[in-house]
């Protein structure tokens, strides 16, 4: 299992180098005999430079630049408490607590 992070989209002002908005998704998965459970989680994170920033060039940033920026901007307490929610999925998903379906 290892946990990834992906910036579907990234939203700035119309024209402008700086991001304004950058929306994630984190991930995991681990596989079963022939079932994958997985686990996911999906938000968004505005992102603002501190007064003397030098932006970057809205073409030249990376996927890897904003993951570094989401991660800042939620904390490592929060980052942890986000992959442990993920885990928590997974396993979840091995040992469902509430199965659902009918007798027939």
């Amino acid at each position: 299992m290892a946990v990834t992070y992906t910036i579907p989209t990234l939203e700035r002002p119309a024209g402008e180098d700086g991001i304004i908005t950058a929306h994630w998704r984190v991930s995991d998965s681990e596989v079963v005999g022939e079932v994958t459970h997985t686990g996911s989680s999906y938000g968004t994170c505005n992102i603002t430079p501190e007064e003397g920033d030098t932006l970057i060039p809205y073409a030249d940033i990376t996927e890897a630049t904003a993951i570094g920026w989401v991660k800042e901007s939620m904390g490592e307490e929060a980052v942890t408490a986000l992959e442990a929610s993920i885990a928590a999925q997974i396993e979840e998903s091995k040992s469902p607590a509430i199965v659902a379906g009918v007798p027939w």
